[in-house]
């Protein structure tokens, strides 16, 4: 696909890859600059671009409708890539979604659709997509896949009573879904939370 960047390791060197998705009015290069941070070493890192640099026009709690055909078109592009890599022969176990901000609950939204035994699905600020979560939208099992989710509590985009909402319907399909809530009003990634992504997903 053309509208993507790639580093890290080739996918024929790669013993994993992880699909690193950006945040609204950012780009595929800006969330690669991420990858300098979290521990990637033995990845292929892919970035797709959105049209425009946004993945969806309105808020991603705004009525469905007012999202589509892009919000559609957005999962179907990380679908397609997923499911290259499958054709490449990589595992679910070995597939990571990390994302910011729009990026983060398009992570989300695509692992929740598509429930597998991911290696990890990262988001850096980030909720299930919709107007309302409508638990009849996801079917399937994480089988234990570990989702991490960090945000402020008080965070000017995405409510904090989203994130919890998100992480039930997460756990209610097998993931082990883990949250840190700052006290801080910053959209933004912390320190804390890559430490921890290091540690417990990406180590």
């Amino acid at each position: 696909m053309a509208d993507m960047i790639r580093a890290g390791k080739s996918l024929e060197e790669a013993s994993k890859v992880a699909i690193m998705i950006h945040g609204r009015g950012a780009s595929a290069e800006n969330i690669l600059s991420l990858g300098n941070q979290l521990s990637l070493d033995n990845f292929a890192l892919i970035a797709p671009q959105a049209p425009g640099g946004t993945w969806y026009p309105y808020s991603f709690m705004a009525p469905d409708t007012s999202n589509e055909p892009a919000f559609s078109n957005a999962i179907q592009k990380i679908d397609k890539l997923v499911k290259s890599l499958f054709e490449e022969g990589f595992y679910p176990e070995q597939i990571y979604l990390i994302g910011f901000s729009q990026g983060a609950c398009l992570s989300l939204e695509y692992a929740a659709q598509n429930p597998m035994k991911f290696g990890g699905v990262i988001a850096f600020t980030g909720g299930l997509i919709g107007e309302q979560i409508n638990p009849e939208k996801y079917h399937g099992e994480f089988k234990g896949a570990s989702i991490f989710i960090g945000a402020s509590k008080q965070d000017m985009h995405v409510p904090l009573s989203r994130i919890k909402e998100s992480a039930q319907q997460l756990e209610k399909m097998g993931a082990e879904v883990n949250t840190l809530i700052f006290n801080d009003t910053q959209h933004t990634i912390r320190q804390e939370e890559v430490d921890w992504v290091n540690e417990h997903i990406l180590k």
